[in-house]
């Protein structure tokens, strides 16, 4: 059976037509399957609309998240709860495709653990975000000892093998396309080009994007540490233009103030190198002190789904 994870949040006006899709796709390329929404919060009438859809189709089920923890968080609590003996990861807003599932079924028929999608153009994107998301992915592989694939989402298919070990990863800060890389296994990908939203707008603002950024390089996220962090990189940066400036007054314009130049030099490049190094072993402690509270990752209002099975 193959199990299709579906977080939701604020996804009134496109979840009913993609579900349609995705089961009309599903029904052509597998003999059986489970849909598992989960609201993550959601402040529109998604959630009646999803059992609307469960009410309706018996291969349909559906998770309701206590409040909003996040699309990683949404996504993982479907992966718990899913009886499949593959499991499919897709979004709900219509950028995934549910044409291409059939190619990554082929594919894990060739006897590989994780097929994922590999994006060969996106739709919608501004060429920032673009940008930004290369030189993220580019940063992160050259700073970490595993590889991330780029251009990739969550978007993927995965076997029993995979999801059971990555049920057993307890880390609070959830960054599933680096968790699953890190797992190793047989992994391939097959390319499509991802579309833009059949409606609404996404959650997924440039301040997520950046959570998300930090939460894979550092494994979590604390604001007021995060601003320290960043502070730290202004100050660094305002300290070498600094700099530049005091050597320019003093062996080009030749004004300056005995011991001037030492003095800020000094204190402004030496304050931000400090602040950004109590800022970066701050959101190191505070992964760890969110680990040790080991508070429940995410819970669950309510389901149709028996969670004692």
């Amino acid at each position: 059976m193959l199990s299709a994870i579906l977080p939701i949040y604020n996804e009134e006006q496109g979840i009913e037509a993609f579900a349609a899709t995705l089961i009309s796709e599903l029904t052509k390329c597998t003999k059986s399957f489970e849909l598992i929404f989960v609201n993550d919060g959601s402040t529109d009438n998604s959630l009646e609309i999803v059992k609307k859809i469960c009410h309706a189709t018996t291969e349909a089920k559906y998770i309701n998240l206590s409040r909003n923890f996040g699309h990683q968080v949404a996504v993982s609590a479907g992966i718990d709860h899913a009886q499949g003996d593959r499991v499919l990861l897709i979004d709900s807003d219509g950028q995934d495709p549910p044409e291409a599932v059939a190619s990554m079924l082929v594919k894990m028929q060739e006897g590989y653990d994780v097929v994922y999608a590999k994006r060969a153009k996106r739709a919608d994107e501004s060429f920032l975000k673009k940008a930004t998301a290369k030189a993220f992915y580019h940063i992160l592989n050259k700073i970490t000892s595993v590889e991330i694939p780029v251009d990739t989402g969550d978007f993927r298919v995965m076997n029993r093998k995979v999801v059971d070990a990555l049920k057993r990863m307890p880390e609070k800060q959830r960054y599933l396309r680096g968790q699953i890389a890190w797992l190793g296994y047989k992994q391939t990908y097959i390319t499509y080009e991802r579309k833009g939203r059949n409606a609404g707008e996404t959650g997924y603002t440039y301040r997520k994007m950046i959570h998300l950024a930090l939460d894979a390089i550092t494994s979590f996220s604390n604001w007021p540490l995060r601003l320290a962090t960043i502070s730290g990189f202004v100050c660094a940066v305002l300290g070498l233009f600094l700099i530049l400036y005091t050597l320019y007054a003093r062996f080009i314009l030749n004004e300056y103030e005995p011991g001037w130049p030492s003095l800020m030099v000094t204190i402004v490049f030496l304050g931000g190198i400090q602040l950004l190094g109590i800022g970066m072993i701050g959101e190191y402690i505070s992964r760890i002190n969110d680990n040790v509270k080991n508070r429940p990752l995410y819970l669950v209002d309510e389901t149709d789904i028996n969670l004692d099975a």
